[in-house]
């Protein structure tokens, strides 16, 4: 029976590498100079330390765009509220979202549900799988669940006949 899952996943190396690309930035541009603004990754959650709060946008910016060339899309990015540091600086951090969350899950299984799709949606921990007899079936509820505009990005992986 054909099957595939919906799953949200991050790249860690990638991230990773985003975020050097980052650093690498903000050590050459001119309005970075004399500023101790970092951006660390540890453990999937990265720290934005910057100067004001002018500085910590641009960081925003340059990290989301540096995301976006290594394909991870700015919807990953969970920002946390900002925290004063020493002086005027501030700090922040950004978690990365994986994983589809339990209410989430059960939305889309609910909106899949209501299309009357002739498939199966069962949540699998973080992921979804939808099987189905037609290939054509399959085909439909994905991009059905593309055009829902959910804020969290997916990617259909395992895709099985």
């Amino acid at each position: 029976m054909p099957s595939f899952d919906i799953v949200s996943e991050i790249e860690t190396a990638e991230a990773e590498n985003a975020v050097a690309n980052v650093t690498r930035e903000i050590g050459t541009r001119y309005d970075f100079k004399g500023s101790k603004s970092t951006i660390e990754m540890a453990d999937g959650v990265i720290t934005i330390f910057a100067d004001d709060d002018m500085k910590l946008r641009q960081m925003h910016e340059l990290l989301q765009g540096h995301m976006q060339k290594r394909g991870i899309e700015p919807g990953s990015l969970d920002y946390q509220k900002e925290e004063p540091a020493a002086g005027q600086s501030v700090r922040q951090r950004v978690l990365l979202k994986e994983g589809i969350g339990k209410d989430l899950a059960k939305d889309i299984v609910k909106k899949v549900k209501g299309e009357k799709f002739k498939v199966q949606v069962a949540i699998q921990g973080e992921e979804l799988r939808v099987t189905g007899k037609k290939r054509d079936d399959l085909q439909a509820v994905i991009a059905f669940v593309k055009g829902l505009k959910l804020e969290q990005p997916l990617q259909y992986k395992n895709f099985r006949d």
